[in-house]
């Protein structure tokens, strides 16, 4: 065997090489177009030629709306862990732990306490990538801490809504989440605080059935699958197609379902001009301007 080939060539093919991190390139999800990660991280996930919205994790949607991505983290109660002993093709347990070592939260909801535009707001926010945003006791729980809070801190509460639907692994105990998180949006209403549902991609199942569908005001992000069952369960069920789009955010709102459509560079401020409407809280000040103020001649009397 020739050594410059099996020995040389290897080395010198080691030292030229680049290491590429999987996650540097985005590929859209309409187009196919390869684009850069940092590119769509400061788009807040947003495919620049496409204006897809990619999904958002919840850490990533709290920095984008709290004033200087400062907020309070609020603690959820503590619940039992697989009280079913559920298992499958593998443990709950064990799905739990991938879950929380990809995303590095608990369970799928995560809560924060800050200021909107200077207005105090607590909001909630599903990521999708924690079990697919299953509803579980714990989940149920994080909404119903977040509506309290709301509730004695006298503050609108956001919810970013992301599901697939209840989680099967915790049975009827998932079901039960339903119930209990409408009882505590009631609270909420019973205080006269406005209660604001963004409906992200996708919103499905239990969710969609429960706390998702019962704000004051309904937002969906552009594309946004939202239902109960999916298309295609539908289509098999009825024997009918379905129209072009249907279950998309721009479908539901000419339809009713949903308030507005919302890009997500916008949202931020929709959200904070809603607040302050429900609320009748004042507009923000306008930040004084730099440059200086010239002296304005007096006028006189012809």
């Amino acid at each position: 065997m020739n050594w410059l080939t099996s020995v040389v060539r290897p080395k010198i093919r080691s030292l030229l090489r680049r290491e590429v991190s999987e996650n540097m390139w985005i590929k859209c999800p309409e187009t196919g177009q390869l684009v850069f990660y940092k590119d769509v991280e400061a788009n807040q996930f947003v495919i620049p030629s496409s204006n897809y919205h990619m999904r958002m994790s919840a850490t990533a949607r709290l920095k984008s709306m709290f004033d200087n991505e400062t907020w309070f983290d609020i603690g959820v109660p503590n619940v039992p862990v697989d009280p079913l002993r559920f298992r499958d093709e593998r443990r709950y347990t064990d799905r739990l732990k991938d879950a929380r070592a990809k995303t590095g939260m608990n369970d799928a909801i995560k809560l924060g306490f800050g200021k909107l535009e200077g207005l105090p707001i607590v909001i909630g926010v599903q990521d999708f990538d924690f079990m697919g945003g299953s509803l579980g006791m714990a989940a149920g729980e994080a909404v119903i801490r977040g509506l309290d809070t709301a509730v004695q801190k006298g503050t609108p509460f956001i919810m970013f809504a992301a599901s697939g639907g209840a989680r099967m692994q915790e049975g009827i105990l998932s079901l039960m989440q339903l119930p209990r998180t409408t009882v505590a949006v009631e609270a909420l209403r019973e205080a006269n605080k406005p209660y604001i549902v963004v409906l992200t991609n996708p919103t499905t199942g239990g969710v969609t059935a429960s706390y998702a569908m019962l704000g004051d005001v309904h937002i969906a992000e552009p594309g946004a699958l939202i239902g109960f069952a999916g298309p295609r369960v539908i289509e098999q069920t009825i024997r009918e197609k379905l129209p072009e789009g249907f279950q998309r955010a721009e479908y539901l709102k000419e339809h009713g379902m949903v308030d507005m459509v919302v890009h997500r560079h916008e949202l931020r401020a929709t959200l904070a001009r809603l607040c302050r409407v429900l609320t009748k809280a004042e507009a923000p000040a306008p930040e004084p301007s730099n440059e200086a103020t010239l002296p304005v001649p007096a006028t006189t009397g012809v």
